[in-house]
C-alpha cells in the first residue's frame, strides 16, 4: 500500500512539474496560458478543450494527413482541433476581418514570405512569438526567413519551396518518339504531334485562376536573368510591368496554345482537382504542377508508376527554375484563450516521427523544410532539379504581384476567350499593371493587412 501511495505522489509531482514547465514556455513564447479552458483527466488528457484552426483550402494538404495527425494529437492529449476551411479566394480578406475584429481562430494559416508577412498578419500585433520553441532551430533557414519579423519567429511551416514543372506521360512521349522540349518552338512541335495522335497535349486548370499564372510569374527568374536588377527596378518604381517585353511574349504564346487547341476543347471548365484523373487515364499528356503530382497520380493509378517525368516550362525559351519559398504557415493568435494548447499542438507536429509521417503520407509534399527529413523525390527528379539554374519566383521577388495573383488569372482567362488582349492584361488601367498603384504601400507597416 505504501508503495502505491508513493507511486501516486511521484506521478502527481511529475504532472505538476510538467505543467510548470509548459507554463514557463508559454510565457517565453509570448503567449497566454489557458488553465481555465480545460481540465486534466486522471490520465493527463484535457477535457472540453477545442482549438479552432482557420485555413484556406490549399493551406493544408488535401490528402487529409494534417487531420490524421490532429486525430493522433487528440488521442494523446484530449485536445480537439476544429478545422475551419475557407475557399482560397476568400480567405485572405476573411482573415483580415477576423483579426481586426478580434475574432480570429486560435490557429490560422497564411501563405507567407519575407515581402508579404507583415501586410498579411501584422505578426508583432496579432501573433504569438515562437522564437523560444525548441523546434525553431530545426526548420530550414529559408523557411524561418519567411515567417520572421524583427528577428522573431511567428509561425511553423512544413513544405519545402514550391517548384513547378510540366509533368508528362513518358509512354505517350516514347510512343510518339518525342524528346523533352527546351524551347518554345520545340514545345509547340511536341504539342502538335500529341494532338495529331488524338490526345489532349496539356491539361490546363483554367477554373483555378492561379494555375494559368504559373507560366507567367514562374518565368520571373528568367526575366531577371535577361535583365539583371529587374525585380529591384519594379520594386523601386523605376520600371513598370507593362514594359517587361518577355511577359507579353509569354502571354501571347499561352494564347496561341489555347487557340491551337493544345488545352482541349473544354479547358475553360477544367479544375486542379480533376488533373490527376486526366493524366492518370492518359486523356491528357502533360500538366503543370509540383513534382509531388507524380506520386498523386501513381497512388490513384498504380499502372502509372514511374511513368511520369518532369521538364522545365519552356514558354519564352525559359531556362531558369523558379524557386518559391512562400508557403502555407501556421500562426497562433495572440488573443487566443488556448495559446498553451496551440503551442502543444505545434510541438506535436514538429516531432521527428510526426514530420516523417506527414511526408510519408502526403504525396503533395515530397520534401519538407526540415533538413532532418530526407526528401522522397525519385532519383531522376533530384538529378534533373539539381542540374537547373534557380531564381526567385516573381510573386515573391516583386512585392506588389501577389495581392492580385488571382485577378491576373482571371485576366488571362479573359485573354483566352478574346475578351482581353495581352496588351490589356498588362495595361495599367485594365490588367496586371493596375497592381502598380499598390506597390508603394504593399508590405509596409502603414498598410496593415
Amino acid at each position: 500500500m505504501k508503495r502505491k501511495i508513493a507511486l501516486l505522489l511521484t506521478m502527481a509531482l511529475g504532472v505538476s512539474c510538467l505543467a510548470g514547465c509548459n507554463a514557463g514556455t508559454a510565457e517565453k513564447s509570448g503567449g497566454q496560458s489557458s488553465a481555465a479552458a480545460g481540465e486534466s483527466t486522471a490520465a493527463g488528457k484535457k477535457e472540453n478543450v477545442t482549438i479552432s484552426f482557420g485555413t484556406h483550402q490549399s493551406g493544408i494538404p488535401s490528402c487529409g494527413v494534417l487531420q490524421d495527425l490532429a486525430g493522433r494529437f487528440e488521442e494523446e492529449t484530449g485536445i480537439k482541433i476544429d478545422f475551419q476551411v475557407s475557399p482560397d479566394a476568400q480567405w485572405r480578406d476573411l482573415l483580415k476581418v477576423k483579426l481586426d475584429s478580434g475574432e480570429a481562430p486560435d490557429i490560422f494559416c497564411v501563405d507567407a514570405d519575407p515581402l508579404s508577412l507583415y501586410s498579411r498578419v501584422r505578426p508583432d500585433e496579432t501573433c504569438v512569438d515562437l522564437s523560444g520553441e525548441e523546434w525553431v532551430d530545426r526548420m530550414a533557414d529559408y523557411a524561418k526567413e519567411c515567417v520572421s519579423y524583427d528577428d522573431k519567429i511567428y509561425a511553423i511551416r512544413f513544405a519545402e519551396p514550391k517548384l513547378n514543372f510540366y509533368n508528362y506521360n513518358k509512354k505517350i512521349f516514347a510512343d510518339l518518339g518525342l524528346e523533352i522540349p527546351v524551347t518554345y518552338e520545340e514545345f509547340k512541335t511536341v504539342c502538335q504531334k500529341i494532338q495529331d495522335s488524338g490526345t489532349i497535349p496539356i491539361y490546363e486548370a483554367t477554373q483555378s485562376a492561379w494555375h494559368q499564372c504559373v507560366p507567367l510569374y514562374g518565368s520571373g527568374p528568367y526575366f531577371e536573368k535577361l535583365e539583371p536588377g529587374l525585380y529591384d527596378a519594379l520594386n523601386n518604381n523605376e520600371k513598370d510591368i507593362k514594359d517587361v517585353a518577355m511577359m507579353k511574349t509569354i502571354l501571347d504564346q499561352m494564347k496561341e496554345f489555347a487557340d491551337l487547341g493544345y488545352y482541349g476543347e473544354d479547358y475553360l471548365s477544367n479544375t486542379v482537382d480533376a488533373a490527376k484523373d486526366e493524366i492518370g487515364t492518359a486523356k491528357a499528356a502533360m500538366y503543370l504542377a509540383a513534382p509531388g503530382f507524380a506520386l498523386q497520380v501513381e497512388e490513384a493509378y498504380p499502372e502509372m508508376k514511374d511513368q511520369i517525368g518532369i521538364f522545365l516550362m519552356p514558354f519564352g525559351d525559359n531556362d531558369v527554375l523558379a524557386n518559391n519559398a512562400s508557403s502555407a504557415a501556421y500562426f497562433i493568435n495572440k488573443k487566443s484563450e488556448n495559446v498553451e494548447y496551440a503551442l502543444e499542438f505545434f510541438r506535436f507536429l514538429a516531432r521527428p516521427e510526426n514530420l516523417q509521417y506527414r511526408q510519408d503520407n502526403n504525396p503533395e509534399e515530397m520534401g519538407l523544410c526540415w533538413p532532418e527529413i530526407t526528401p522522397s523525390y525519385p532519383d531522376e527528379f533530384n538529378k534533373y532539379i539539381d542540374s537547373l539554374e534557380r531564381g526567385t519566383i516573381m510573386q515573391v521577388g516583386v512585392k506588389y504581384i501577389d495581392p492580385q495573383f488571382m485577378d491576373t488569372g482571371k485576366d488571362i482567362e479573359a485573354m483566352y476567350t478574346g475578351a482581353m488582349t495581352s496588351e490589356q492584361v498588362m495595361d495599367p488601367e485594365d490588367g496586371m499593371s493596375r497592381q502598380s498603384c499598390r506597390k508603394t504601400r504593399h508590405g509596409t507597416k502603414s498598410e496593415g493587412l
